[in-house]
């Protein structure tokens, strides 16, 4: 009776660790999230250093916010009419994605000149996403003018979005507002998305750009946020003087594995983008180490 017994508890308790061992798999495995990085942190890489290093590094997509500091993505060489097809040739080769088209369209501007001007250059970058196959392209907010009322300054910056989401229509594009500048606090946002709901804007979810001002919680962001998330850039900072200084993943302040955790486990599909700012902070590390420790520590988080 007892052999008998202590052979079903063996038996019993080795059906239980495989299955435990194939869910701890699985997870690993449904938990690999798609990394790619923001050419902001490589301003002077030709695009053959940026495909190259990406492959080197486990990423799987480009986001294009600019080539060697020419932000008019399409006075941009590898997109010319004549090398077009040889850079997405590239990507083809090397297992790459573009992600996201990253624009200076700014919409917060009142009716005239200026917020024509940013008007078409959100235009022009849906025209050349839609060249590409990139899915997305990302605009700005971005401020609350002292000298215009909030609510009016949130109608243009709707208005905006369903102008570019209209124009993307049909285009297989996807207009993003980046949570950015003055517009970080959760319940604007949300207003925001609510007024501009459209089938072709979404939102790129900054974590560190709302949580340096608001300290709100990721958890409390993703809860309101989530269905309007289609990208994310991913970054950490402590808070110097108020204001954040970048660090890598991991060595700021920044709740930033708890949103990557929300993300995951809310089912998000699309990818983390690494932005580290060198371009407008040419302090920082080089490109070279920032990027390379960023796939490294997002996989440290995930083996835990």
């Amino acid at each position: 009776m007892r052999s008998s017994t202590r052979k079903e508890f063996l038996q019993t308790s080795a059906v239980l660790l495989a299955t435990a061992l194939a869910g701890t798999s699985f997870d690993i495995k449904k938990s690999n999230p798609l990394l790619a990085f923001s050419t902001l942190g490589c301003p002077d890489w030709t695009f053959q250093q940026i495909v190259d290093f990406a492959v080197q590094h486990g990423y799987k997509g480009i986001e294009v916010r600019g080539i060697q500091r020419q932000m008019d993505l399409a006075k941009c060489d590898i997109f010319s009419a004549e090398n077009i097809q040889a850079t997405l040739q590239l990507m083809k080769d090397k297992g790459l994605q573009f992600v996201d088209l990253g624009s200076s369209a700014t919409l917060h501007f009142n009716e005239g000149a200026e917020r024509e001007k940013n008007l078409d250059e959100g235009k022009r970058f849906i025209d050349l996403a839609e060249r590409i196959s990139c899915p997305y392209i990302r605009v700005f907010p971005n401020n609350f003018p002292k000298d215009q009322d909030k609510d009016t300054t949130i109608h243009f910056i709707v208005k905006g979005l369903l102008t570019l989401g209209d124009y993307a229509k049909g285009k297989n594009v996807t207009v993003l507002m980046e949570t950015h500048g003055e517009l970080v606090k959760t319940e604007d946002l949300e207003k925001v998305m609510k007024m501009s709901a459209h089938p072709n804007v979404g939102l790129v979810w900054d974590i560190t750009n709302m949580w340096t001002i608001t300290k709100e919680s990721p958890a409390i962001m993703y809860k309101k946020l989530k269905k309007y998330i289609r990208h994310t850039h991913i970054k950490d900072a402590t808070l110097v003087d108020d204001k954040p200084q970048y660090k890598f993943l991991g060595q700021g302040e920044v709740p930033i594995f708890e949103a990557v955790d929300l993300l995951i486990k809310g089912g998000y599909k699309g990818y983390y983008s690494f932005e580290w700012e060198k371009l407008w902070h040419p302090e920082l590390e080089e490109p070279a180490i920032a990027l390379a420790d960023y796939p490294k520590a997002m996989k440290q988080h995930f083996t835990k």
